[in-house]
């Protein structure tokens, strides 16, 4: 077995989700499963096919998102991967409903930090090991850092 980091090029300003499926009609239901959730957002959807012709099929509102997320899908390469790039929303705004679609089988990270994909390669094909989405813990939050991020959640909000 052969592994290898991959890290994604992300698009400015950009989130990402990463996960799993199972079906070529993945990028169509995901596409759709967008335009539900957040219609003035864009994005950019790939999926890595891993059977017959083993394409990358993409669907996206943005078309810079989508070459970026074709781009990416294709240097991971694994069978039944996915990315979607995503601007003006968050994963908060959308997970649930990707986590729903019936093809899903699992997500792998929604981020905006820097991404490492842990690919490995058999004799039968390449499939994600995991991801790297973040730096290390430092410590743990004191009073301080405690009273920081509620007001940071009020700021921008997510909690009243």
């Amino acid at each position: 077995m052969k592994t290898e980091l991959v890290s994604l090029e992300m698009p400015e300003g950009c989130n990402v989700i990463l996960g799993q499926s199972h079906f070529i009609k993945t990028v169509e239901d995901l596409y759709e499963t967008m335009m539900n959730c957040v219609p003035s957002s864009k994005f950019g959807i790939a999926f890595c096919e891993s059977s017959g012709p083993c394409l990358v099929r993409s669907e996206g509102n943005d078309p810079d998102l989508k070459r970026a997320a074709e781009r990416n899908a294709l240097r991971v390469g694994a069978g039944h991967f996915f990315l979607i790039f995503i601007r003006g929303a968050y994963p908060i705004n959308v997970l649930n409903a990707v986590k729903s679609v019936p093809e899903v089988c699992a997500i792998y990270c929604a981020t905006a930090n820097p991404v490492e994909v842990a690919v490995c390669e058999t004799e039968q094909g390449r499939g994600v090991l995991g991801v790297v989405d973040g730096k290390r813990s430092l410590g743990i939050e004191d009073e301080k850092q405690v009273a920081e991020r509620k007001a940071f959640l009020r700021k921008i909000g997510y909690k009243f």
